[in-house]
């Protein structure tokens, strides 16, 4: 492992952290008000995700190859179904609105879940291009993708709280259209 290792290890992190860092963006705007701990929480299950998904088509490569591209041709059908799914269901809130002193909704662990894995997906991908690595140079990248992430996806909180702020009961319609569109550009690339 070397420098260059490492500079494609973040920049790996960066391109497949841009999905989370939008959702995160959206999911900040649709609570502004998010507590620190959950902000971090949010942030750590994207970067759990990011870097469990790598390692998860690594071992397939090593293990189960043929098993695993089958499956591969199923990848954006499943992220665009659950970014759908969750996306449709921010818009149907905020469209919905909310009765006069009633509290936005809020983010929960099961949306959360979805979200995550749903960003993430497409990073199992990764363990095609990571194969040929051994397994603790392919856990540094992980890892280095996961931290990556987390950093990304808290600045992208922070700047969904701020804007969410500002656009209050807008919030949950445009993160729903965020949702939906990142699900399109996931499935048409």
């Amino acid at each position: 492992m070397n420098a260059v290792f490492f500079l494609n290890s973040i920049l790996l992190g960066v391109g497949l952290a841009m999905d989370a860092f939008s959702v995160s963006l959206a999911n900040g705007m649709g609570e502004p008000k998010m507590r620190r701990f959950k902000a971090l929480a949010v942030a750590g299950a994207f970067a759990f995700f990011q870097a469990l998904m790598p390692m998860a088509g690594w071992v397939a490569v090593k293990t189960v190859v043929s098993y695993f591209t089958k499956l591969q041709r199923a990848v954006p059908w499943i992220a665009l179904l659950l970014l759908l799914y969750i996306g449709g269901n921010m818009l149907y809130d905020g469209i919905k609105g909310k009765a006069e002193g009633e509290a936005a909704p809020r983010l929960t662990p099961r949306a959360l879940l979805l979200q995550a894995i749903a960003t993430s997906i497409d990073a199992l991908s990764v363990g095609f291009t990571i194969a040929h690595y051994s397994l603790p140079a392919a856990l540094v990248c992980s890892v280095t993708i996961a931290a990556v992430t987390f950093l990304i996806c808290t600045v992208g909180l922070l700047i969904g709280k701020r804007v969410g702020t500002a656009l209050s009961d807008k919030a949950y319609i445009l993160g729903g259209i965020i949702l939906i569109g990142i699900g399109i550009e996931i499935f048409f690339s």
